[in-house]
């Protein structure tokens, strides 16, 4: 009769530390599920933060293009019609600035980014543009 072989296992055999295979399968029962559910909140965090970034720039453009349009008009001596313009096509709660600095008129328009989700993060746009002769830009016409 031939002699019996041993069979030498690994240290991190389940039989080895004296549970049964089923016994070491149903302990990891549960680990992909935990594991897939934080990848899935790490996704759908990461998802909206990308989707307040593309908000944020959004409203940097519509702050852009309203102080643009919003310097035309006040540089053709539309003032009114300058900020009236200029909060129809920024941000709500926009802050619109038109002021004359140096024979140049300047318009700033300022806006939290995506409504105040994004504490702290403030967009703006600025535009210069020069008046028209004979405009009255703040109330002083232009020679």
């Amino acid at each position: 009769m031939p002699a019996a072989r041993r069979v030498l296992r690994p240290a991190t055999s389940p039989k080895h530390r004296g549970i049964g295979v089923a016994e070491h399968l149903a302990a990891d029962r549960g680990a992909v599920t935990v594991e897939a559910a934080i990848a899935l909140c790490s996704l759908v965090a990461v998802f909206g933060l990308v989707l307040a970034g593309v908000a944020a720039v959004s409203d940097q453009l519509r702050c852009s293009d309203a102080a643009a349009e919003a310097a035309r008009l006040a540089a053709r001596g539309q003032g009114a019609l300058a900020e009236q313009t200029a909060r129809a096509r920024a941000p709500d709660g926009a802050t619109v600035e038109i002021r004359e600095e140096g024979g140049i008129v300047a318009v700033t328009v300022r806006a939290d980014s995506v409504g105040g989700l994004l504490p702290g993060v403030t967009v703006r746009g600025e535009a210069h543009a020069v008046p028209e002769p004979g405009a009255e830009v703040a109330g002083d016409a232009v020679p």
